[in-house]
């Protein structure tokens, strides 16, 4: 076994150039631009893959619920009584990333909440400074959102420090909600509302695709998708008045 990362890869030398130099019989394919050069060489090649959260034709994927996942939370901070809801997302260079956009736009276009353009930014996940930055000029205009959605659950560290220096509180000033549902966030103060993937049968279920190096069998190759749970934290409060 062994780990591919950008470091591993130089200029001179490609991701595929790297499994076929070490004889590497499969890949699990996790957070990769899906569309670089580098990466769609593996996919092209006879070397077994498996992506995480991604899919490509005829290649076996382990997907998250992402038809639901945004919409369970945007409804949610609807229900609480939220109406102006801005939504920082991961950087648009996958299928995870395009489907919670639409979702949200969809979900909000249901309820005839409308969202202003400047509504909408773009981070990159797992971002920490980025998103401090992103939630102080969603703050900073002049109709500015009173609920924010982040790309993902470290964000929630970014817009922590955001609130922090403007002196507002969460979630009575501000609420936010995020994505992961890692066990950090649920030990911050306040908890944050977030969503919660079933990462560990997700892994789970990509190492059983990989067994098939060792015992090929006909495969189906549509994707395996593993439902979301949403987690009632405390940074999503309900609309008094």
């Amino acid at each position: 076994m062994t780990f591919i990362n950008q470091k591993t890869d130089p200029d001179d030398f490609s991701y595929l150039e790297h499994c076929t130099d070490g004889n590497v019989s499969g890949l699990c394919i996790i957070c990769a631009d899906y569309d670089s050069p580098r990466i769609r060489s593996l996919i092209g090649s006879d070397i077994l893959c498996v992506t995480v959260d991604h899919m490509f034709r005829r290649i076996p994927a382990v997907l998250s619920d992402n038809e639901t996942d945004v919409r369970k939370l945007v409804e949610y901070a609807i229900q609480k009584g939220h109406r102006r809801i801005a939504y920082i997302y991961g950087q648009n260079n996958s299928l995870v990333t395009c489907t919670r956009i639409c979702q949200f736009s969809s979900v909000m276009d249901f309820y005839h909440l409308p969202v202003p353009p400047e509504y909408i930014k773009e981070g990159v996940y797992n971002d920490i400074q980025l998103t401090r930055s992103l939630v102080l000029d969603l703050l900073a205009l002049p109709d500015r959102p009173i609920c924010i959605l982040l790309p993902d659950d470290f964000a929630y560290l970014g817009a922590q420090e955001a609130a922090m220096q403007l002196g507002l509180s969460i979630p009575g000033d501000i609420p936010f909600g995020g994505y992961d549902g890692i066990p950090l966030t649920q030990a911050l103060e306040p908890r944050l509302t977030t969503i919660r993937q079933s990462t560990d049968q997700m892994g789970a279920t990509a190492a059983q695709r990989m067994n098939l190096i060792e015992h090929p069998i006909p495969m189906d190759k549509r994707p395996v998708i593993f439902p979301v749970e949403l987690i009632e934290g405390e940074t999503i409060g309900s609309v008094v008045g």
